[in-house]
């Protein structure tokens, strides 16, 4: 709050006041303003220029079409029209030194009037107990950051020589908070999963579990700080993000799992390999001996905890890799009958068939849960989304249902003030409001049906399985039931 002489047309004085001159814009108008009648309509402007939405002056106007009444009554009117809550705060002059007033940003709060101490002391009191939080249209809470680009904004559209307009700055203030909140979000998903997450998960599903919590709480975080993403562009940015983060994380997984479960076998298979090179099969006998050794492999295998989702895959690889050895030793035994021998293949063909319809089928189930967690992804979103558009469809009957309490308040004085034509005029905003209300209330969630059904599609494309994918589990069922 700066009090400035040097710009202003009257200074203190008989038959003065001060005049403020805050932000640039004197208080006083054209010519000295006397202490008298017009008093209000400069009280009026230290209203406007200081704390509009807390002004209590005067509530009286002066009766008359003459130019002087219209003149005095203007600024009252607006201020009636735009700030429901007024009150009034009267300020003396600093201080009568005008060598101080000169340099008053650099005046110590010692070298100040008592009483413009006083009187500031009360102002601030009043500020920090009774003003309320800045909020914008649909229950945007204005504090910190939002407020500096606002005010930015503004002043940039001052600078250039344009006319500031609210909802370009929104729409620039949207831009910015949606751009943090999809970045809040996409972190706050990160950090937790990193957090949780000991690779390798035991199960697919236990991955996928803690993915939908953090999916969950990353939503939140997003809704909770975006606003007036009209064409839910920003939503559909982050559920992207997440997406390309759990693929991270599911491909993190497969990976721990697989060299987790190679170091294993190799550990348990070491002795195994050792023999071969020094030909302890080579024997009568021998095939037998090998295959009970490898069968002490699988069940010891078997036993490690927590080996993860490639479990399966691994031991086939390894299994695989032991097929010609296993033949070679097979035909190499010397106890063995050429009809004995011919069994021994076919059994063997048999259980690796057979490991290769469990290996399938983990596939199609671990398929069909990556596909229950696409669906409740989609869900998710879809669900948060229609809380926050209801929320947001609560705060605009809210407002409108104030406003129209205002307008009709300022109808009721200035019809009790004598001011009929002027309460006349207010008929038509009125029930322009109230046919508003009206819609908003009998449109029910017919609008926010519309969003969801727009969004859910573009969701859908972005979490679910592609075609190819859905078409390679069709197949793969197919393929399991032939081999049955």
């Amino acid at each position: 709050m700066v009090l400035d002489t040097s710009t202003c047309g009257c200074g203190p004085g008989e038959g003065q006041v001060a005049c403020p001159v805050v932000l640039g814009t004197c208080g006083c108008g054209p010519g000295k303003l006397p202490t008298h009648g017009p008093l209000k309509l400069w009280m009026a402007w230290v209203k406007l220029a200081w704390v509009p939405d807390a002004c209590d002056w005067p509530e009286e106007g002066i009766l008359g079409i003459n130019p002087k009444a219209r003149i005095s009554n203007l600024p009252r009117e607006c201020i009636r029209h735009f700030f429901p809550r007024r009150k009034c705060f009267v300020f003396d002059w600093p201080t009568n030194d005008k060598k101080l007033l000169a340099n008053i940003e650099e005046v110590a709060d010692n070298q100040l009037d008592s009483n413009f101490q006083e009187q500031i002391k009360n102002f601030c009191s009043y500020i920090f107990t009774q003003g309320r939080t800045k909020t914008l249209r649909e229950g945007i809470m204005v504090t910190g950051k939002r407020l500096r680009t606002l005010v930015v904004t503004y002043v940039d559209a001052i600078n250039s020589g344009a006319v500031p307009c609210l909802e370009n700055a929104m729409t620039t203030l949207a831009q910015i908070e949606n751009t943090g909140a999809v970045q809040k979000a996409a972190d706050h998903y990160s950090e937790q999963m990193a957090q949780r997450v000991s690779f390798p998960t035991d199960t697919l599903q236990e991955l996928l579990d803690l993915h939908a919590a953090c999916e969950r709480e990353a939503i939140a975080i997003f809704m909770e700080n975006s606003f007036k993403d009209d064409n839910q562009e920003f939503q559909k940015n982050l559920v992207e993000i997440i997406k390309d983060k759990k693929d991270g994380f599911l491909l993190q997984n497969e990976d721990a799992s697989v060299k987790y479960c190679q170091d294993k076998l190799e550990q348990l298979s070491k002795s195994l390999m050792e023999s071969i090179s020094a030909g302890i099969f080579s024997v009568p006998g021998g095939h037998r001996l090998y295959m009970e050794t490898k069968e002490r492999i699988e069940r010891d295998y078997w036993q490690v905890p927590r080996k993860g989702v490639k479990a399966n895959e691994v031991l086939q690889r390894f299994l695989q890799s032991q097929a010609a050895i296993e033949n070679s030793i097979l035909q190499a035994d010397k106890a063995l009958t050429d009809g004995e021998k011919a069994m021994a293949v076919e059994q063997a063909k048999k259980e690796a068939a057979e490991k290769e319809q469990e290996l399938l089928r983990q596939k199609l189930q671990e398929q069909q849960q990556e596909m229950e967690a696409q669906k409740r992804s989609l869900e998710e979103n879809i669900l948060q989304l229609k809380e926050k558009l209801e929320r947001d469809r609560e705060n605009i009957l809210r407002e409108q249902n104030m406003m129209l309490e205002h307008k009709l308040k300022v109808q009721e004085d200035l019809l009790r003030e004598g001011f009929k034509k002027k309460s006349e005029e207010l008929n038509a905003e009125i029930n322009h409001l109230r046919n508003i209300i009206d819609t908003t209330q009998n449109d029910n969630s017919s609008w926010i049906e519309k969003a969801i059904n727009r969004i859910v599609p573009e969701i859908f494309s972005i979490v679910c399985a592609p075609g190819k994918v859905i078409g390679n589990i069709v197949r793969g069922i197919g393929s399991l039931f032939k081999k049955k």
